[in-house]
């Protein structure tokens, strides 16, 4: 059950910190003006990523072995929701990235404002992603 516990453990990290980013970080950056709302943001993605990318990749390496191991239906459900961060990253969220990184800091408008909102948007949808595998990585343990 070590693994499954060490994949719970990693989803609620990751949740963790995407709820932080949705309900604290997202609406203080939001108050900030255009040009300071960008210098903070580019940053702190940078950060985020660097944390949240070996999550899901750790947490999904978890639940797979815990699957493995243990059997339970949940402990897949719960590693391919962690996994589907990836994919939702990289399809959804990237084009978003890929352009608030590529923008000016000093020349940053109304425009910069919204495509960070819209970020603020795709990103809840981690936040969900891994709330979800932790309940599933609990009730795969709870039913283990």
């Amino acid at each position: 059950m070590l693994f499954g516990h060490l994949a719970l453990i990693c989803a609620a990290v990751f949740t963790g910190a995407a709820l932080y980013i949705n309900v604290a970080e997202q609406p203080a950056r939001l108050t900030l003006n255009d040009v300071a709302l960008l210098s903070e943001w580019k940053p702190a993605y940078k950060r985020g990523f660097a944390m949240q990318a070996p999550l899901a990749a750790v947490g999904c390496v978890h639940g797979l072995i815990a699957w493995w191991q243990l059997g339970g239906l949940w402990f897949l459900v719960g590693a391919i929701l962690m996994i589907a961060n990836w994919p939702w990253t990289l399809l959804a969220i990237m084009p978003t990235n890929n352009e608030l990184m590529a923008s000016d800091e000093t020349k940053a408008g109304p425009q910069t404002r919204t495509l960070i909102q819209k970020w603020g948007t795709l990103h809840a949808v981690r936040t969900l992603l891994g709330a979800l595998a932790a309940i599933a990585f609990l009730v795969g343990l709870s039913t283990a």
